[in-house]
């Protein structure tokens, strides 16, 4: 965890399938970054995220739900329980989410003695009293954690004692001044079962997320910190006639919102397919998002020496749209290529920061409009004056001139193409917008003086004479 992870009380919230989890986790964190839906088993891996309770600040662990995970059969349950393990060891209380409406179950008895096992400072919240009798909370008192608190995660119903409750559970540490997370994020796309979370646990070095030899085992899209960085581990995108279920549906929002929040998108595609239309779609999403984009061809240590430069030659005609991608050949079960792969993402964050001075962005724009002038344009030349940087993530620039309103297309790729040269902008889409300064005498009219009205009424009588 980062560093201000370490620093920072830990709060699990914990509990079966379906009784508000990651809804609470959405209203204490004050965003939607859990996916919540009316469908058990949403969530399966830990999903993190920082609240300031009571004036105290806190990481909250979302954790998936636990239902018939004794099952010797039920491998993702099993793997679900894993997870939820570790994220009780990681925190320093915990919340054991109950269904008020349903009563107290077989399931939250289990939970319960779990809980106990582990030995760590238990809250009980009984969600959804908001549909039924708020005294029935007080049953769940006989789990031994004390008077549970009614609350209603979805309408906000007791969020205030349970919130003042919990943060008086938490250890006594000094409360850490709310701050903006500026760490580079980074999302791990692609279509299902190509790898993502392999490599997303090969760069860190543990089984943080759930892997499974089988598709759709990521549901959500679930942020990590990693060092400095964030990683944000996404579910896998189908093409949109094969995405069936509204989890599934859900699922895609939550990849395309991880493309809209991440600074660079690392497209994750499976050696032995190559890059199929699919996999175009989210690569000109993210570059219409703005983020700079990294290609993992994975499993390629299961490919022959000819089938692979079949590959590599299908891959480069797929990305002629496109040539500043750049293409990493890795295999994330083994390891091989992904410490280059890292770096290259570190690369393109830098990239996409864009520290470049405005003077050097005029001098690219001055060599750029010398080897190739702008088109003429109602028999008048297109004048490019001069640039700056309009921001970064991506990087945008600013030209500034007369009639730049009807430079073509292909212009504006060809002066983008030109800044990403001179500034080894690799890795990242360049914007480049433009902007045409008023004509001074524009609605001015030109009054003639004495000396020309009498010309030109001359002019006009010699014209009429002949």
């Amino acid at each position: 965890m980062g560093e201000l992870e370490r620093r920072t009380p830990v709060v699990a919230l914990v509990g079966r399938t379906n009784v508000g989890k990651s809804t609470l986790f959405n209203r204490l964190c004050g965003d939607r970054r859990a996916l919540v839906a009316d469908h058990p088993g949403l969530t399966r891996d830990r999903q993190y995220g920082i609240a300031t309770l009571a004036g105290r600040q806190l990481v909250l662990i979302d954790t998936g739900g636990l239902e018939a995970v004794d099952d010797p059969g039920d491998s993702v349950g099993a793997a679900v329980a894993s997870q939820v393990d570790v994220a009780l060891a990681e925190a320093d209380a915990v919340v054991l989410v109950t269904d008020a409406r349903a009563g107290l179950t077989e399931a939250d008895r289990d939970m319960a003695r779990r809980l106990r096992r582990h030995g760590s400072a238990t809250l009980v919240a009984a969600n959804k009293v908001d549909g039924g009798d708020p005294q029935a909370a007080h049953e769940f008192a006989t789990l031994g954690f004390g008077e549970p608190l009614p609350i209603s995660a979805a309408h906000g119903r007791g969020m205030s004692r349970f919130a003042e409750t919990l943060a008086a559970r938490l250890p006594d540490r000094p409360p850490e001044p709310p701050e903006h997370d500026d760490r580079p994020k980074i999302a791990v796309v692609g279509r299902p079962n190509v790898g993502k979370s392999t490599l997303v646990n090969r760069w860190l070095g543990a089984e943080r997320q759930v892997v499974l030899d089988q598709p759709g085992t990521t549901r959500d899209a679930v942020d990590i910190p990693f060092g400095h960085r964030v990683l944000i581990d996404t579910a896998g995108v189908r093409r949109k006639g094969k995405t069936s279920g509204v989890v599934e549906k859900f699922s895609v929002v939550k990849t395309l919102d991880a493309l809209r929040r991440a600074e660079v998108a690392v497209l994750v595609v499976d050696g032995g397919e190559g890059v199929v239309e699919q996999d175009l779609h989210i690569l000109q999403y993210a570059a219409r998002a703005g983020a700079g984009i990294a290609l993992a061809v994975n499993k390629c240590d299961n490919l022959d020496r000819e089938t692979r430069a079949g590959a590599e030659t299908s891959i480069q005609r797929r990305l002629r749209f496109a040539p500043w991608i750049p293409v990493h050949y890795i295999s994330a079960g083994r390891g091989t290529g992904v410490a280059a792969l890292l770096k290259a993402v570190d690369e393109i964050h830098r990239a996409g920061a864009f520290t470049v001075a405005t003077a050097d962005i005029n001098r690219a724009l001055a060599a750029a409009v010398r080897a190739h002038p702008p088109p003429i344009v109602r028999s008048r030349q297109v004048k490019l004056r001069y640039a700056h940087k309009a921001g970064g993530h991506p990087p945008t620039i600013v030209v500034h001139g007369n009639q730049t309103e009807a430079l073509p297309a292909a212009y504006l790729r060809y002066l983008a193409g030109r800044f990403r040269d001179e500034f080894k902008l690799v890795g990242v889409p360049v914007r480049v917008e433009t902007r045409t300064g008023e004509n001074p005498y524009a609605g001015k009219r030109n009054e003639l003086s004495r000396r020309q009205r009498k010309r030109r009424e001359r002019l006009i009588h010699h014209r009429r004479g002949r």
